[in-house]
């Protein structure tokens, strides 16, 4: 396939076949999976490649809230989805004495948002959307190497020596996005990449996840409860803080956040890769196996009991970078998730904000005509920044916020206080900002959402498909 930006041709729609664009998604994370599953359901031609030979179950647990629970009932899995998650309540912010200092409370999201918050093991979710999308749509072990785009087309070179083809290319590769990389070298190179985006990722902080084996209510107690016991432990003096919950798996997922010092961070890579090996991951568990844990019980239990509980291979150390850039698309290339906006885990934003990228772009895609051209394409990826970017900035505040909460700065004190002595009025209020973006998918049945919090406005929500377009205009012909 030749890709040539100066191919110009008469696109005459009315001597063509009705052809959907085909779409490359490189990355099989949060954002890739529910973008195909989505995709699969509109019936548009779509292709994952994930350049990870095998799916390890790595990772902890995410938090999904009612700004997700539409899609997850559009798509009819949120049963299994609510089933596969434990009910989040409270999030409760603990000091090493193994007392809680205050807690934030969820209660009543159900009548206010339309859904309750559910936590799920990262393991379970992929587990769920990877069974909605057809296997052989899937590819593994595909590392990109090259990429290339124009007016007639996409064309994406793999490691392996094979190439793959379409009309459109999301790049949902991380933060390290291989997409987003050889897309900015390009603007770059033509001098129209915004100057804030040459920067590399800032980071200030490392994280360790893991989940445990299955474990009983002698083990630990908390597993006997019914719902999600979210705790958060602030060190007195350490520059770290680490939280635990209890999953529907019978198992306990942590993780830990590293403040990193000026010195410390010069002894990480930003460029290379935001994973680190298993010996820096043996390392960072030896230096924070006496933190305290809460079990629930009378068990005076410390990490380093929950890594013995863990297979060793399934912990992981990660650089927590922070930044929304500015550039999430050009031409037929368009970013999602981690790719385009890295938040703070912190907050818990990141994954349904990644959901929300995939809700989003799938609604503008489906609106594209027949044979859409490059501008075309462009201007849908516009229409998807637009709406996704003043959310997407909400949540890097929130996050902010969250990460400022669990250190050691003046500025956590302050905010741990305000935190703990907010008038619930205001509460109410940054909640009801933050919970009425519940957008939906267009073209799938619409969830009931009764909440008494109204849904914010969503423009791609009214996007109609052509084969919708059809229709329509045939009943009235």
């Amino acid at each position: 396939m030749e890709i040539n930006p100066a191919v110009t041709f008469r696109h005459d729609r009315s001597i063509m076949y009705s052809k959907r664009p085909k779409v490359l998604i490189v990355g099989a994370g949060l954002g890739g999976l529910t973008l195909g599953m989505l995709l699969h359901k509109a019936g548009i031609p779509f292709d994952i490649y994930e350049r990870a030979p095998v799916v390890k179950p790595l990772g902890a647990a995410m938090y999904f809230n009612c700004t997700t629970a539409n899609l997850f009932k559009q798509c009819g899995i949120y049963e299994e989805f609510s089933a596969l998650g434990k009910y989040v309540s409270a999030i409760k912010m603990c000091n090493e004495q193994r007392s809680v200092e205050f807690s934030m409370d969820f209660e009543g999201h159900e009548q206010e948002f339309g859904a309750r918050g559910y936590m799920i093991t990262r393991p379970a979710l992929y587990d769920l959307l990877m069974r909605q999308i057809p296997k052989e749509r899937i590819h593994l072990g595909k590392k990109v190497l090259t990429m290339d785009q124009g007016g007639n087309g996409v064309l994406i070179r793999f490691s392996d020596r094979t190439e793959a083809e379409g009309d459109i290319l999301v790049g949902a590769d991380g933060a390290y996005s291989a997409v987003r990389q050889g897309l900015y070298a390009k603007l770059k190179k033509a001098g129209k990449l915004h100057p804030s985006d040459l920067l590399p990722l800032p980071f200030s902080t490392v994280c360790l996840v893991g989940q445990t084996r299955p474990l009983t209510p002698e083990e630990f107690p908390d597993i006997a409860q019914e719902q999600c016991q979210m705790r958060r432990t602030i060190g007195t003096h350490k520059m770290y803080s680490w939280s635990t919950y209890n999953t529907a798996q019978n198992t306990v997922a942590y993780f830990l956040i590293q403040f990193l010092t000026g010195e410390s961070s010069k002894d990480n890579d930003a460029f290379k890769n935001s994973e680190f090996g298993p010996e820096a991951v043996l390392a960072m568990c030896e230096d924070v196996k006496d933190f305290p844990v809460i079990s629930g019980g009378d068990q005076k239990y410390t990490m380093s009991d929950l890594f013995a509980w863990t297979n060793k291979e399934h912990i992981s150390k990660f650089m927590l970078e922070e930044k929304v850039l500015k550039t999430w698309y050009h031409c037929r290339t368009v970013l999602v998730g981690d790719a385009c906006h890295k938040l703070n885990p912190a907050g818990g934003v990141g994954p349904a904000n990644a959901v929300q990228d995939a809700i989003v772009l799938a609604n503008l895609i489906n609106g594209l005509p027949f044979h859409p051209i490059a501008e075309e394409i462009e201007a849908a990826f516009k229409a998807y920044q637009e709406e996704r970017m003043p959310w997407v900035k909400d949540a890097h505040k929130i996050s902010q916020t969250h990460r400022t909460m669990v250190g050691q700065s003046f500025a956590s004190k302050s905010t741990r206080y305000v935190s703990k002595h907010i008038p619930p009025w205001l509460f109410n209020r940054i909640q009801a900002r933050a919970f009425s973006y519940r957008p939906q998918v267009a073209f799938l049945p619409l969830a009931e959402d009764n909440g008494r919090v109204r849904p914010a406005p969503q423009p791609s929500l009214y996007i109609k498909g052509p084969v919708e377009l059809e229709k329509k205009m045939s009943y009235t012909v």
